[in-house]
């Protein structure tokens, strides 16, 4: 039998809260960059992260798990994208060790939970599951 399971909306997503915690964090922490990098890793680093959130926003909204699994993905890239930025913008002083941590580490946590949505709807694509 093939389940069918009912979710709220995207925004039930943990996925997705903590994405748009780290997209206000990287904004706040860029806020203080050069403006000589506000068309350079400013730019980039506030895009990247901003993507996060809205790939799961997108993949929900396709109604699919099929779909909600390859945005996820891509929402993993965008966090790794943005882990890579920060490290540079740390490394050039941009931002102070603690900043950088402190993003560092929710970089960290995004990729385990993206992980385990991954794993999830991959279980549900397997299982022939809906998203209603």
């Amino acid at each position: 039998m093939v389940e069918r399971f009912e979710m709220k909306g995207h925004r039930d997503l943990e996925a997705w809260q903590l994405g748009m915690r780290f997209v206000k964090a990287v904004y706040l922490a860029t806020r203080t960059f050069p403006d000589e990098e506000r068309y350079g890793l400013t730019s980039q680093l506030r895009r990247a992260s901003v993507s996060v959130p809205s790939n799961l926003a997108e993949g929900y909204g396709r109604k699919s798990y099929r779909e909600l699994h390859r945005f996820v993905g891509n929402s993993i890239g965008s966090v790794l994208e943005a882990e890579t930025q920060v490290e540079l913008a740390r490394d050039l002083a941009l931002l102070d060790t603690r900043m950088a941590g402190d993003l560092l580490r929710q970089t960290e946590h995004l990729v385990r939970v993206l992980n385990g949505l991954r794993n999830w709807t991959q279980k549900q694509i397997d299982a022939g599951a809906q998203l209603v």
